[in-house]
């Protein structure tokens, strides 16, 4: 079940790896594991855009959701990547 904000991490994810982009929408549509890392990647994007925004000083926090949000588009990638041929 697609939610807004696994939608929103989609199309996030979608911008961030272009050569992927058909894949993901091919694999969203049926892959309930690359909708909920669609999902979480949103909400880790979003606060580590808010915490840019807002110029937090917890550098630490600000590394942890950067290390989160790499970690997340990496599932993705290797969800891809192991999906390749099957879709």
């Amino acid at each position: 079940m697609s939610t807004v904000s696994s939608q929103r991490g989609l199309w996030k994810l979608m911008l961030k790896l272009p050569a992927m982009r058909g894949q993901l929408q091919v694999l969203s549509a049926r892959n309930s594991t690359l909708l909920s890392l669609c999902d979480a990647f949103d909400e880790a994007s979003s606060t580590l855009d808010r915490l840019r925004r807002n110029g937090s000083n917890d550098l630490k926090l600000i590394a942890e959701y950067e290390m989160l949000c790499s970690d997340l588009e990496g599932e993705v990638i290797d969800i891809c990547i192991s999906m390749r041929g099957r879709t």
